[in-house]
Formats: structure tokens, sequence, C-alpha cells
């Protein structure tokens, strides 16, 4: 059977690989070893998270679906860091995990060109150095075109829980490790990580009294921009925070020597930002309390999972540290917590389009790229599937700079400086991040998204006249001043805002203020036309203008070496003054552009200034 892309897996990534392919045209097939898995959950059960809010709100802006399938399905919205500037916020929501699931796969089953089958991937079929289809336990084949890996943590996974070790992708479901073999048949660079996930406890048999309640926003922001805010009006079900304590520490630490964490049971490296339990303890001895956040899995809140409690130890010592905490005392455990180790694919072994520089038209995308997390997972999904298709039609690739969104920051960072743990995204990654905010992703990237066929002409339009009415606003208020007339300073005052002393232009005026919508239009009648949301970016882009105008003049000079192109064939060897790591470095990165090699650890100003003399003389050799 013959398709244009066949995608491998049906975690985050698979999802929204799958759904831009066929979205865009191409016939396009995911294999998946349970259907009923597709969009599972396998750990927490919440989307978004500072920075990871951006990267849901940007593959919104695209055409992706987690946004919409988030506020279909959420049970908590929450502003994280809701005190700070714009640009560090992130929005997160609790959602029902298996409403989510269910959402999820419904949506890929009535999605046109796309077909769904119950499979198992074996091995890849590569001709002459191009993927041309896969193999199945079933003895199945199937070519396509392009294929797209999205195995998630099945690659050989290995489920630990003390002594106990299970060969699986997730508790309970197969582990893929032919297909593993084939990758390493073919002579990528894979490498061992390892994640871990919480017990889930019933619900019935905790005492919530003894807890601190956390509930979600008064007036919650949906994720999608899609998705109608008046309109919106989730349940919104309060999570719960409990605390370990001396007890709990006595009973980790009396069982390290059982922890495959430390037993030397697992080789693979894990996330150094979402450490397990018995890592906290031994690491921050000092602390007498870790903060324990007890979920809601569902709607019906039968099932809680104990965020911060991440664990491999063996069921006996699960139960009793759970037990030791206050309001746990009685809990009994539904799912026990367990580490897994799986394999993947060293980042810099792929293009910035996520196809594998080895085998031409073979793709990787989500937590076999070396990243966790659901909101990764999806966004490098979408971008394999978009290029995967772009790559069929004979188009250019793309690829999202790194002033652009923190999909461009998180693909970048991958491919160009590679991964030795499990990749988180942060806010702190992003160098223009006063520029990529999620509030605006839209306004950045919705053209993207509408060019592909993934947004539709009624919110395209939508975004389009929120852009021009922000712009007409903005350069108003860069271009009109106001002087300090004894009126206007009596305005100001009533308003409670600081007087000016000079000439001043309403940007700076309106910015160092703290402004709602009722002030503005109080100083500026005229903006009272704009809508709600066009208000909340005239002021946000007024408080910020100074930082924002000196990001966009580094990014100008950044747009020189952008322009630069390292030609295919260069030679790094050949280039005198350059170390030896350096030109290591280089060969292994194959860097397409000057600020590609800027990215890399190690490559020097100097280095890049070498080579960019080196480009010169070669495209003076061979004009003459």
């Amino acid at each position: 059977m013959n398709y244009d892309v066949i995608v491998i897996g049906g975690g985050h990534a698979g999802i929204e690989a799958s759904l831009a392919s066929a979205r865009m045209g191409a016939k396009t097939l995911l294999l998946t070893i349970l259907v009923e898995q597709i969009g599972a959950s396998s750990c927490n059960p919440a989307i978004g998270g500072l920075a990871k809010g951006h990267l849901v709100k940007e593959l919104d802006a695209l055409g992706g679906e987690m946004g919409l399938c988030t506020d279909a399905t959420g049970i908590q919205f929450r502003i994280l860091n809701e005190s700070k500037g714009p640009a560090v916020r992130g929005s997160r929501a609790q959602i029902d995990m298996d409403r989510y699931r269910i959402y999820m796969r419904d949506i890929m089953l009535k999605t046109p060109n796309l077909d769904i089958k119950q499979e198992m991937v074996e091995s890849l079929i590569v001709e002459d150095g191009e993927a041309k289809g896969v193999i199945t336990q079933l003895a199945q084949e199937y070519r396509a075109s392009k294929i797209i890996i999205t195995a998630g943590t099945f690659l050989n996974g290995v489920i630990h829980i003390g002594e106990t070790q299970l060969s699986a992708g997730r508790q309970g479901e197969f582990a893929s490790i032919e297909l593993s073999k084939s990758w390493r048949e073919l002579g990528f660079d894979i490498g061992r990580l390892k994640t871990g996930t919480c017990a889930r406890v019933d619900g019935t048999t905790i005492d919530f009294s003894q807890m601190e309640e956390q509930g979600g926003d008064e007036n919650p922001i949906p994720f999608s921009f899609r998705t109608d805010r008046k309109t919106f009006n989730p349940v919104q079900l309060p999570c719960m925070v409990a605390y370990t304590n001396s007890s709990t520490h006595n009973v980790i630490e009396s069982n390290f020597y059982r922890a495959p964490l430390f037993s030397g049971q697992i080789d693979g490296i894990g996330p150094r930002y979402c450490p397990s339990i018995e890592d906290k303890v031994n690491r921050f001895r000092d602390r007498d309390r870790h903060q324990i956040f007890i979920e809601p899995q569902t709607l019906e809140a039968n099932e809680f999972y104990l965020n911060g409690m991440s664990t491999s130890l063996p069921t006996d010592v699960q139960l009793d540290m759970i037990h030791s905490m206050a309001g746990m005392e009685n809990a009994k455990i539904v799912r026990y917590g367990y580490a897994i180790e799986y394999d993947f694919i060293q980042p810099t072994e792929l293009r910035h389009t996520l196809e594998t520089k080895k085998i031409k038209n073979l793709y990787c995308a989500g937590q076999v790229n070396g990243t966790t997390g659901y909101e990764e997972a999806a966004a490098q999904g979408f971008m394999a599937g978009v290029n995967a298709v772009l790559n069929l039609r004979g188009e250019e690739p793309f690829v999202l700079r790194r002033d652009e969104a923190y999909i461009g920051v998180l693909i970048d960072d991958l491919v160009t400086k590679g991964t030795k743990e499990p990749y988180r995204m942060f806010t702190s990654r992003a160098e223009y991040r006063l520029l990529l905010r999620e509030d605006n992703a839209h306004i950045r990237l919705s053209h993207y998204g509408y060019k592909f066929g993934l947004l539709s002409d009624e919110f395209y339009t939508q975004v389009a006249n929120q852009k021009e009415a922000l712009d007409e606003a903005v350069e108003f208020m860069k271009s009109n001043s106001e002087t300090p007339t004894k009126e206007f300073l009596q305005i100001l005052d009533s308003l409670g805002e600081v007087k000016i002393n000079d000439r001043t232009f309403w940007i700076d005026i309106i910015g160092r203020g703290e402004f709602d919508r009722a002030k503005l239009v109080k100083l500026l009648p005229e903006f009272d036309k704009y809508s709600d949301e066009v208000i909340d970016q005239i002021l946000i882009e007024a408080k910020y203008s100074r930082y924002i105008e000196k990001q966009h003049y580094q990014i100008l000079k950044m747009e020189d070496m952008l322009r630069i192109k390292i030609p295919a064939d260069f030679v790094y060897r050949t280039v005198s003054g350059l170390s030896n790591e350096i030109v290591e470095k280089l060969e292994l990165h194959t860097p397409t552009t000057l600020h590609g090699a800027s990215q890399i650890s190690g490559v020097t100003p100097s280095a890049l200034e070498i080579i960019h003399i080196y480009i010169k003389m070669a495209q003076k050799s061979n004009k003459g």
C-alpha cells in the first residue's frame, strides 16, 4: 500500500504530524501500537506551563490541534507567573486525560486523507540512502515518499520499579525493539535517556482537609486563539498541595540501595529539571520538605496524580512514603510510579526541517529527538509534518528563526547543539522573549498557518484585522506626544499616574504607567474603538516599547549573519586558525549558515570571522 507520508507513533508528536500532513492534502498513514492510546498522557495530566505554554500557543497559531483539545477537555486553567511580565507568563491547564485521548482519537479518525492502523513498525525500508517505507510485525509492507518517526519512549523502552525491569514503552504496552535495532543498523548516533512518572492514587482514600487548595483562575483564558473567550467557561476543579516531611525522607533514604537510580540499574540520563523524589531527597538534604501537587486526572476526580513525586522505588517503598504525608495516611495506589529508559537519536543527526542527514525522506520528532514534554513533542511533530509535505511539493522548507518563535529556539537548540539529557523548554532559552510572548503568538505566526491551508479565512481575517489595529495604535503613540499642561497633569493625577515634565510621546506615557482599558480610553478616547484583545496588546507594546526596539536592532544585526550561507562542500580542515575541536564540531553539526555555526557550543566569534573570510575568498575565486 502506498502513501505520501507515514507517521510512526500516536503520541502528541504523531498526532500533530499526521494532522498537519493530512490537512495539507497528503495521503497519510498513522501506524500506532494501540489506537485507543492515541493522545495518551503518559505522565502528568496537564498541558502547558512556563515556556511550554508558549509552544502550545504558537502551535495553535500555526493551525495545530493541541490548544483546541486542551480547551475542550481542560478541568482547570491558570496563568503561571501572572504577577510578572507578559514575556515570562505561562498558561497551564489540568486536563481530563481520558477525554483528551478520546477527543484526539476521534479527530484523527474523522480527518480526510488520514488512515490509522494498529500495527507495530519493526523495520524501515531504505534504498539508496532514501527511506521508502516500513514493515510491521504483521509482515505488512507500507510504502511512502516520507517517513516520520514519533515513537516517544517506546524505542527499546525498559520500565524500572525497584529491582523489577519490564520491557515496555509505557506501563502495560509493548516496547518497540525491532525498530530500534533497525535505527542502529542504519548507523545513527543513538543514545539512552531516562524519564519517570508518579504514582496515581484513589481519590476516595485521600483526606483533602489536611491539604492546601489551589484553584484555577477566576477568569480563565483559553489556550486556543480560535476558542471564543467570551463564551469560554470551563469547569475549574481544584488541585491540592501536600508536603513531604522528615518521615517521608527517612523512608526514601533508608531505601536508596533499592533505588534503580542509585544502584546502577539505570544507565540513561534523566531530566535535570524534573528529578525523581529520591533524587531530590538525595541532592537537597538541607530541605525539610518538598511540595507535592495532588492533581485530578479526570472530571470525575476518581484518581489523582502526585506531581513532584516521580519515582522508580519499589512498590512497598512507594506506599510507605506516600502514607507518611499528611492527608495520605490511608491512600491506596492505583498505579505505581516508574522510571523508563529508551533510545533516542542525537538531534545533531537532523536538519532544521527534522529530516535526518543520513537518510533522505526520514524525519524524527518528539522524545526520540531527546526532548521531554508533550508540548515540545507536539511542536516538533507539527514541523516535521509540514516540512514533509512541503518537500513532497518541491517547495521551500519551513524553518522558524529564533527571533520568530519558541519553536524556532527549540529546534535550533536541538539540531545545532544536541543534548545529553532530556531537553526541556524554558523562557531563558529564548534571547528575544520580549517579542515571543504567548499573547502575540497568533499575530506573529498565523500567516504561516494560513499559507499552509491550516487556518480558516475567517480566523485569519480576524487576526489580520487585529494586527492592523495594533500597528495603527502603536504608530499613533510613537508619532504623537503631549505637553505638561495644567489640564493634562490634572488628568494624570486623577488617574493616579506619574506626571510628565517635558513633551512626552504617548508610547512612553502609557508605557511607564499602570494602565487598563478605562484609563487608556480616558486619555485617548479614539482608542475606544479597539477590542479588548487589541487594547491588551497596545498596553504590552507600550510597556516594553524601548526594550522591544533594542531587540529588533539585535535581530537586524543577526540577519546579516543569517544571510551568509556556508557552502555544502565547505571544508573546515582547510581553514587556518580553527582549532581541531571547533573543526570537529562544525563537521559534526554541518551548519548551513554562519548563524547556525554561532549556535554551536565552543564556536567563537573569531572562528566565525575566519570562516566568513574564507567563504568570501572562495566566492571571489569562483567568480574569477
